[in-house]
């Protein structure tokens, strides 16, 4: 009987894992970036204490968004009609949320961050001395592998919906082209920060759904980066 029990509460909270990674969008982005984060882990030379660190912060940010989820339906339940404190209650469980994810930024800029810069500079170099014509070509060769892509998946039309979102795939595929060729960081973090509206506008008419403009973001992010390395 007790084992039952203690197989009930672990079912119980994999159903609640389950459940917050289903219907929540920011657990979804979560979840992404924590199998990015790990798959980064394998081509860095990091030592125990970074990986533990790394480790904390993922646990810290999914467990942050797990409770708001958890705030979030027991105020619907309990509340049928608007109160202050209610709000208040949201509004805080999504701060403790805001807050863990800031950190998770800080946390990978001081374990990453010299790690990427010699790396950086050299793709910064070759990009200085690149022909105009190639950055046009290899924005061209972008938009052919996202139809080609769109086609594999059989879903949507070339400029509608689809895996993976064409306008995520060339928006961020241009943040990083400009990325590359700028010295200046606040031209770096504008331009990916506009290709971020650009993708999150697909979600929100409803287009395309989250994981198919993740997919393009880090698609058009990375063929971007391999074909300036190949052709630069």
């Amino acid at each position: 009987m007790k084992v039952k029990k203690l197989v009930d509460s672990f079912n119980y909270a994999i159903e609640g894992i389950i459940y917050s990674i289903r219907t929540q969008r920011n657990m979804k982005i979560h979840m992404v970036t924590t199998m990015l984060v790990l798959t980064a882990t394998f081509f860095f030379d990091l030592s125990k204490i970074e990986l533990l660190i790394i480790t904390i912060t993922i646990t810290l940010v999914i467990t942050a968004e797990m409770i708001n989820t958890a705030v979030e339906c027991a105020i619907d339940a309990t509340t049928n009609f608007y109160h202050p404190l209610a709000k208040i209650a949201k509004n805080v469980a999504a701060g403790a949320v805001l807050v863990t994810a800031i950190n998770s930024i800080l946390v990978a800029y001081v374990i990453f961050w010299d790690r990427v810069t010699p790396l950086n500079r050299t793709v910064m170099l070759k990009l200085k001395r690149s022909d105009p014509h190639m950055i046009f070509f290899i924005l061209v060769i972008v938009c052919i592998a996202t139809v080609v892509v769109k086609a594999i998946y059989g879903e949507g039309t070339p400029l509608r919906g689809g895996m993976p979102s064409g306008h995520a795939t060339i928006a961020f595929s241009l943040a990083t082209t400009i990325t590359l060729l700028s010295n200046e960081p606040l031209i770096m973090v504008l331009s990916y920060f506009i290709a971020v509206i650009v993708a999150q506008s697909r979600v929100d008419s409803e287009i395309h759904s989250i994981i198919e403009v993740v997919f393009g973001g880090v698609f058009g992010t990375l063929l971007t980066l391999l074909l300036f390395k190949i052709l630069g």
